[in-house]
């Protein structure tokens, strides 16, 4: 069923937002070496996805994990810089698995919003408060050993914090969303967090459905009824699509291929046909930062301006399938809230005594002095580019960096989230640092934060 522009913004004017869409990718905080990100690298990034050969539209936003820049306590992640210099748009991310308060997260952010003021609050267009935490708390995130996640109810108290933190604030005027996986949302034991949150964030990997036919001939109709099932147990509120993608090489997961071909035959049936300039987007991935993540999911290699195939739309047959399209487009609903926002979401931070961990791009924030996860102590949290790709989500597998790719429903994660699409890999539920020592749960969350 295809739904009507008239349709969309009915919906949209009804919620009390201003609907529009975004395109970007994922940004975790730390490079493939597990070195953290800095200004150079996060504008690097930055400038390739605004100039990308053959772009379908303006790929000017980013989804970051966290707030905190790598191994710190609570230092503003130094992408908001980079953001300010390109005006790239921000979906903020707040870390919330493996810890018991987003204090440090809040603090980051408030760190940032005072020193930058209107020239980055103004880039800012939602903030999820957490990524994949149901699906790492469920029985498939359970089996699939995606890591730590958070129980709904602690999950609505950090979204509180958050809202708190930051009432009265331009923050406060942003919609505040969650990321999880597509199949938590029909979870009654989860109508709480949907209650709290003003938008969905779902992310959604076909390639990592097993047993549901999930070759590339079938990816989109997996895609389109994922996103469906999102939408009707979303209660009207927007849905956008944080992470989705398909990688380009590695393993093949059940009926699943890894190629360039296919890749481009994925942006091509999910992308063009369903999401870009329909649905607040962002893509997995413009580059892999994962090292553990054994599917590469980066449409350009070393940060080149011209992709690894065509991405261009044009000749693309404008049928579009299922009904992705219409469901994204009533889900729509990139908005600006006209209430205060709540609560300020905090980077999870946990104590490891070890590092090392299977995550892409996450953050970690640390008071270690390393400048890597390989030992040390030092609170942190990571998010973003976990290897874990979940059906629903991707560089989600769910929020925290993990190979895992869980063939289970929606999510899969060999092991966990993936924060980032690259985050479609394996994370164990106990990751062995470089220093070969078992890490804590705690530990596990932070260095899955920081692999997203």
């Amino acid at each position: 069923m295809k739904v009507s522009s008239a349709a969309v913004a009915v919906g949209a004017l009804a919620m009390g937002v201003e609907a529009k869409n975004y395109l970007g990718f994922n940004s975790g905080a730390t490079l493939a070496n597990r070195e953290a990100k800095f200004k150079a690298d996060f504008q690097a990034e930055f400038e390739t996805a605004q100039n990308l050969k053959t772009s379908p539209g303006d790929f000017n936003a980013v989804r970051l994990y966290t707030n905190i820049q790598a191994y710190s306590e609570d230092d503003p992640i130094e992408a908001f810089e980079a953001a300010i210099d390109t005006k790239t748009q921000i979906l903020l991310g707040v870390w919330t698995s493996g810890t018991d308060s987003i204090d440090k997260e809040i603090n980051a952010l408030k760190k940032a919003v005072e020193k930058y003021g209107s020239k980055l609050t103004d880039l800012i267009i939602g903030v999820s408060v957490g990524s994949e935490d149901l699906y790492r708390n469920s029985v498939t995130g359970v089996k699939n050993k995606g890591g730590v996640g958070v129980q709904p109810d602690a999950l609505v108290d950090f979204i509180n914090d958050f809202r708190t933190a930051f009432k009265g604030t331009p923050i406060s005027k942003v919609p505040l969303g969650h990321v999880d996986t597509w199949d938590v949302w029909g979870n009654a034991t989860n109508k709480p967090v949907l209650d709290a949150i003003d938008f969905i964030g779902v992310d959604e990997y076909p390639y990592y459905e097993n047993d549901k036919g999930n070759s590339i001939g079938n990816a989109a109709k997996l895609f389109d009824k994922a996103f469906d099932a999102t939408v009707a147990a979303s209660a009207g509120k927007p849905v956008w699509v944080t992470e989705t993608g398909w990688p380009y090489k590695g393993p093949n997961w059940d009926e699943a291929v890894p190629s360039i071909k296919n890749a481009q035959k994925y942006w091509q049936d999910v992308g063009c046909k369903s999401l870009f300039n329909k649905v607040p987007t962002f893509w997995y991935n413009l580059r892999d930062s994962n090292p553990d993540n054994k599917m590469k999911f980066a449409i350009t290699e070393n940060l080149s301006t011209t992709p690894l195939f065509d991405l261009s739309c044009d000749k693309i047959d404008d049928e579009t399938s299922s009904s992705a399209e219409s469901k994204t487009k009533t889900s729509t609903g990139a908005s600006k809230a006209t209430g205060d926002a709540h609560s300020t979401g905090t980077f999870i931070t946990a104590t490891a005594s070890a590092t090392g961990s299977d995550s892409e791009d996450s953050t970690a924030t640390g008071t270690g002095s390393q400048s890597k996860p390989t030992s040390g102590s030092g609170s942190g949290s990571s998010s973003d580019d976990s290897e874990s790709g979940s059906s629903g989500s991707g560089s989600s597998g769910s929020g925290s960096a993990s190979e895992s790719g869980s063939s289970g429903s929606g999510s899969g994660t060999e092991a966990g989230s993936s924060s980032e699409t690259e985050g479609a890999a394996e994370t164990p539920s106990t990751v062995n640092g470089a220093a070969g020592l078992t890490m804590s749960a705690a530990a596990i969350a932070f260095f899955a934060m920081l692999a997203l």
